[in-house]
């Protein structure tokens, strides 16, 4: 999950749009490039906790494409068995292009942020796991349901207001509005199963995160969405749809101010080296 009052942090950069328009270009290229939903919910994953712990006083719009890029390209690593080259990943929808050394770059400051841990728990993850208890529903209707908790997450997740909740409770929350529609008769048991495991501080967040689902599927919800927050532009040395090669143009990377201690790669192989130990 993304660090604590995230929500309040993407506000103080002026950073709601532009998050927005990351996530829904990495939903865009998941489909473009027949990627997993997995990989797709991972990139969003690594953007946010990555954005969470930057402490960049001035976000540009190059900055966070160059960001979103990087997510997805070591989220199709992560997860795909064939991974999509990085110039299939910019060929649609981005204002900038990268060169592939400037990528390279990024990708290395984002798994050094991330601590090299990839394997982040998502909202979608549990929706496997949380299958067993739609096996009655008849087949059409399984088909529908999964279709439908899987679209209900790609609008929660692309609305920042639902990423301060855990991933188990946006989870449940799809489940929720999904077995109340497609199969009421069983919703209440449904429910009682699922949320069994549930404190009553997570109890308060699913029906919090319920009311936002329901809110957006009725067109109901004031947005922070709507509101646009503009960046400011590139830099000279940014060129819009020119591949930026970082021997050339010295691309500056001081914009990656991290709080908090990093976990390097040289760190990281000493740990595991004193643990073999």
């Amino acid at each position: 999950m993304p660090e604590a009052s995230y929500i309040e942090h993407l506000r103080s950069k002026n950073l709601i749009f532009a998050r927005f328009r990351a996530i829904q270009w990495l939903f865009r290229s998941r489909s473009r490039l027949n990627l997993s939903f997995e990989t797709a919910f991972h990139a969003a994953s690594y953007l946010d906790r990555f954005i969470s712990m930057n402490q960049c006083t001035g976000w540009e719009h190059w900055m966070v494409e160059l960001l979103s890029v990087a997510c997805l390209s070591i989220a199709s690593k992560f997860s795909e068995t064939c991974t999509p080259s990085l110039h299939e990943i910019q060929m649609e929808n981005l204002n900038h292009s990268f060169h592939p050394s400037t990528i390279q770059q990024m990708e290395l400051k984002l798994l050094e942020a991330l601590g090299w841990r990839l394997g982040s728990t998502t909202a979608y993850s549990y929706v496997e796991l949380f299958m067993w208890s739609t096996d009655s529903l008849k087949p059409h209707l399984h088909e529908e349901f999964i279709t439908r908790v899987t679209k209900l997450l790609l609008g929660a997740i692309s609305d920042s207001k639902v990423v301060e909740f855990r991933p188990s409770v946006i989870a449940v929350s799809a489940l929720w509005c999904s077995l109340d529609e497609l199969h009421p008769s069983t919703f209440d048991a449904y429910l009682a199963s699922l949320t069994r495991h549930f404190n009553q501080s997570q109890k308060d967040d699913l029906v919090r995160c319920h009311m936002i689902m329901e809110a957006q599927q009725v067109g109901l919800i004031d947005n922070d969405n709507g509101y646009y927050y503009d960046c400011p532009s590139s830099p000279t040395t940014v060129l819009p749809k020119q591949p930026i090669d970082i021997c050339d143009c010295s691309l500056n990377f001081s914009f990656l101010k991290m709080r908090g201690p990093n976990v390097s790669l040289n760190s990281s192989m000493k740990k595991r080296k004193r643990e073999e130990d």
